[in-house]
């Protein structure tokens, strides 16, 4: 592409972006409902490229850049956030028109999304089945698997500062679901009542926290909106709808930075 004559649409590759709303039918609303969904994935493409950064960066002991990409992921999830605010502005008739069309597509089936629950920690490698289909998005599943999470690169730098991070949780199967240890707990306790002295540490739990927070405040947000659209129908991939939705809410990253509250 020659730079001299590089336009902003060209830059942007406009034409193959705004091309590709394709709606299936003639509803109005469809055209929201697919740019709501495909902004989605485009600020999830984002979270991940800051959130990899951001783990090379701890895994390489340089927390202030890895503070600036966290920051900028928090951004981009208000943004994810803030959607389903436009997007719960279809109604339940508006939806009825146009479900028949979406076949069995679903978010359930975000390749993107399943990936982020990996990076940050969340991991079952029953869920790497389900993409199975794809051989790109199910490698990437499978080589996400295989190295430590974002949340295991920070408890490996903790270890390396001197805190007594129990070397079972340091030497676990990164693709096994993380459990919760009181050691863990213990060593952040320690960070937050000696915040002064560590206080790198403390502001890398506060951004853990962040992410935690926004990733529920969407899922909520997720719930509400369905359940504001369909009530409690079935979801178009075959789930169980606000059921299943109500579930994921229980399913957090960072354990041990929600109960060390308790004992602070």
């Amino acid at each position: 592409m020659d730079k001299r004559t590089l336009t902003y649409a060209g830059y942007l590759r406009l034409d193959e972006l705004l091309a590709c709303q394709a709606p299936l039918s003639s509803e109005h609303d469809e055209l929201l409902f697919i740019i709501i969904h495909q902004a989605a994935e485009l600020w999830l493409k984002l979270c991940l490229h800051e959130l990899d950064g951001a783990r090379r960066s701890i895994a390489a002991d340089e927390l202030a850049p890895a503070f600036k990409m966290l920051a900028r992921t928090g951004r981009a999830q208000a943004q994810l956030i803030q959607s389903w605010e436009v997007l719960s502005t279809m109604t339940p008739a508006d939806y009825q028109r146009l479900r028949t069309h979406l076949g069995t597509s679903s978010g359930f089936q975000s390749f993107q999304y399943r990936l982020l629950e990996f990076v940050l920690g969340a991991r079952d490698p029953d869920m790497a089945q389900l993409h199975r289909d794809n051989a790109e998005h199910f490698a990437a599943l499978e080589a996400e698997l295989a190295r430590p999470s974002l949340y295991d690169e920070a408890l490996r730098l903790l270890a390396r500062r001197g805190l007594p991070v129990p070397v079972a949780v340091l030497e676990r199967s990164f693709a096994a679901p993380y459990q919760a240890d009181p050691g863990v707990e213990a060593c952040w306790a320690e960070i937050y009542r000696n915040a002064d002295r560590l206080w790198d540490l403390y502001e890398l739990a506060e951004k853990l926290m962040d992410l935690e927070q926004h990733v529920q405040l969407w899922r909520f947000g997720h719930v509400k909106t369905v359940e504001r659209i369909i009530g409690f129908k079935r979801g178009t991939g075959g789930s169980s709808g606000v059921d299943y939705l109500m579930n994921v809410l229980t399913k957090g990253f960072f354990p041990e930075l929600l109960s060390v509250r308790t004992v602070l």
